[in-house]
């Protein structure tokens, strides 16, 4: 028998039974306060990076804020939507590679505080180059590098509701 690893693109399309909501527990609410939590799907996530115009930027908290106001909880899971991310990242990387030409920009999507995620396809020096291409400015600060002036580029990730209406239009 042998065992087929999934590609960035399988496991970008497999949901795993979410978005799933709870309530946050007792043991968790010390870390995030209390009310309930949503788990997103990776495609939820890879939608939101999707629609981040050149120019504009955006951060997985912002991504969070969101995800939470979509499903109407406290909070998205700041892991799970980290992970999605990274999934999303490497399946546009993929499906680039495979010489698709709309993929998802995922080097638009920072970590919180404006940082360039390092574990994203290209490493810093690939994701310096599409940053600086699209006009931003990168500053390095020891071993981090972040987008100078990132919060005043941050774009705007409300009416996503019809967002998913329009993509269905357009299919």
């Amino acid at each position: 028998m042998s065992y087929h690893k999934k590609t960035w693109q399988e496991k970008l399309a497999d949901n795993k039974g979410h978005p799933t909501v709870f309530e946050i527990s007792h043991k968790q609410s010390k870390r995030w306060g209390s009310g309930t939590c949503v788990i997103p799907s990776p495609m939820e996530v890879n939608e939101l990076m999707q629609r981040v115009p050149k120019g504009k930027l955006t951060t997985i908290d912002e991504m969070r804020k969101a995800l939470a106001r979509r499903h109407r909880t406290t909070i998205a899971c700041p892991i799970t939507t980290g992970i999605f991310s990274w999934i999303a990242a490497h399946a546009a990387a993929e499906a680039e590679a495979e010489g698709k030409k709309r993929t998802t920009s995922y080097w638009r999507t920072l970590k919180t505080g404006g940082e360039i995620n390092p574990k994203y396809p290209g490493g810093v020096l690939g994701l310096k180059r599409k940053l600086a291409a699209e006009g931003h400015k990168i500053l390095q600060k020891q071993k981090r590098y972040f987008v100078e002036g990132y919060g005043e580029k941050l774009a705007k990730l409300e009416g996503w509701k019809n967002y998913r209406r329009e993509r269905r239009k357009r299919s």
